[in-house]
């Protein structure tokens, strides 16, 4: 997705060869009409599946997943990373480590969200390790629905996160691919040199 790519080298920050930096539009402060343009896109990717829930996680990946959900006029539910005390029964509940907050969460969702007539898009900020989204996976497994495939915003393609997924036959639709994040620079997978080769 070329805007997001140009807003990317515009606005992101390379912080480390394993960290962007991406606060200004998407994970602190949010572009509304970045994710107007996002959530266009993730609808029109998955426009054939029968998409009848979107699942994602707190915080950051709520902005897309609600521009999705809008397009495609489904609810958006998001796990959640600590335990509501409202949250009490009939849980999902899944583990995951976040790499660059090197912290791991309990996420939950409340069951009564998810059920085995849903056909579930996952819609997530950052695809790295694959760790946050193997655990939607898992929890939309745990409800028996089934999982229509993934949506990513910015895939590192240079960690293993894609190929896990895509490994476990999962469907992963990333709107930018970065090749690596070497000399302070961004470097992205062109799309179209990928269907040459």
């Amino acid at each position: 997705m070329r805007l997001l790519e140009e807003k990317i080298k515009k606005d992101g920050r390379v912080l480390n060869e394993n960290v962007l930096k991406v606060d200004s539009f998407l994970n602190h402060q949010i572009d509304p009409s970045l994710m107007n343009e996002i959530g266009k896109e993730f609808s029109q990717r998955f426009a054939n599946e029968g998409i009848t829930k979107i699942v994602t996680i707190e915080s950051s990946g709520i902005a897309p997943a609600v521009m999705a959900g809008l397009y495609m006029n489904v609810p958006v539910i998001f796990a959640r990373k600590r335990k509501s005390v409202t949250l009490t029964d009939e849980l999902l509940t899944a583990n995951v480590h976040s790499f660059t907050k090197n912290e791991s969460n309990e996420l939950v969702i409340a069951r009564k969200f998810i059920d085995k007539n849903d056909t579930v898009l996952i819609i997530d900020d950052f695809l790295a390790n694959g760790q946050a989204a193997l655990a939607l996976v898992n929890m939309v497994q745990q409800a028996k629905a089934t999982v229509a495939g993934i949506g990513i915003v910015i895939e590192k393609s240079f960690q293993p996160g894609a190929t896990i997924l895509k490994d476990q036959g999962l469907r992963v639709e990333s709107l930018a691919r970065i090749a690596n994040l070497s000399n302070g620079e961004v470097t992205f997978i062109l799309e179209k040199m990928e269907e040459l080769i």
